[in-house]
């Protein structure tokens, strides 16, 4: 049989303290096990700890249990709210990282460094999906590419997929401004047509007019700044080549022709301007 226990002398003599010093193991028991429930496994080692701790031995001062008990609660609470800080900061950087998905608008080189001379790893097709770091230096932005930190060019990065252009219809109802296809071909009148259904949203283009390949009636001059619109409507041009009876479709310096499809898009020289290098336009002849 487990011997009674002994009180001091002021405790025997003062009910409360007596009554105290009875129950305060149970109580700081209890208490302590609220907070090893509450802080959860990142505080199970050292709510372990407070336990042995903070549990008074037969002759110890209930007072001093007492606080004891009440500074190990406030420990696991305390650890209870770092452990849900943790797990907000985890969701915070898969949030941000989802804000940084972004899609290539154009064919595109991955660079090792962000430099027009730097080695290319590979080269990336249009609509590829890339994680974006939001680091940008000069005219590159850096992006995670399967497993390392490479750069391509910023301005031909999106955070929307692209419309696949093959999937644009071909119209050839007529356009609100017929005056376009004055002096044009049948079937540069069919490609005009198209383009102006396809993308409601261009309100200027060059027709006939006594120079190169507008002398003959057979091209048109899509005008359009946007880098990622003007990429769409030649894009669409070419998905649409063999329909549309094409020549050729010129963009941003480079041309396309569908009987050399198979080498992409090819440099062209220097012209001396924005617009002769066709960077506000795309120019688009068919046979």
């Amino acid at each position: 049989m487990r011997p009674a226990r002994r009180l001091s002398p002021l405790t025997a003599k003062n009910p409360a303290l007596r009554a105290a010093a009875v129950t305060a193991p149970a109580l700081t028991v209890g208490v302590v096990g609220v907070g090893l429930a509450n802080a959860g496994s990142l505080s199970g080692e050292l709510a372990a700890a407070d336990v042995h701790s903070t549990v008074a031995s037969p002759a110890s001062d209930p007072v001093q249990t007492t606080r004891a008990a009440q500074s190990s609660q406030a420990r696991t609470s305390s650890l209870s709210r770092s452990a849900v800080r943790v797990v907000a900061v985890a969701r915070e950087g898969r949030q941000a990282r989802q804000r940084l998905v972004r899609f290539t608008t154009d064919s595109l080189d991955v660079r090792l460094t962000p430099a027009s001379d730097a080695q290319v790893a590979e080269e990336i097709s249009s609509g590829t999906k890339l994680i974006a770091t939001g680091l940008v230096r000069g005219a590159y932005a850096e992006v995670s590419w399967k497993g390392q930190r490479r750069w391509v060019t910023a301005q031909y990065l999106s955070d929307q997929r692209p419309t696949d252009p093959a999937d644009l219809p071909l119209s050839d109802a007529p356009c609100p401004d017929s005056s376009v296809e004055h002096g044009l071909t049948d079937g540069a009148v069919r490609v005009y047509r198209a383009v102006c259904h396809a993308f409601p949203m261009i309100t200027s283009y060059g027709g006939w007019d006594a120079h190169g390949e507008h002398a003959s009636g057979k091209a048109i001059d899509i005008m359009h700044p946007s880098v990622e619109v003007g990429y769409q409507i030649a894009e669409f041009l070419k998905a649409h080549a063999a329909e549309l009876g094409l020549f050729d479709v010129i963009w941003r310096q480079h041309i396309w022709t569908p009987v050399r499809a198979s080498e992409g898009w090819r440099s062209m020289p220097n012209r001396g301007s924005a617009t002769a290098n066709h960077f506000d336009h795309v120019h688009v002849s068919v046979n």
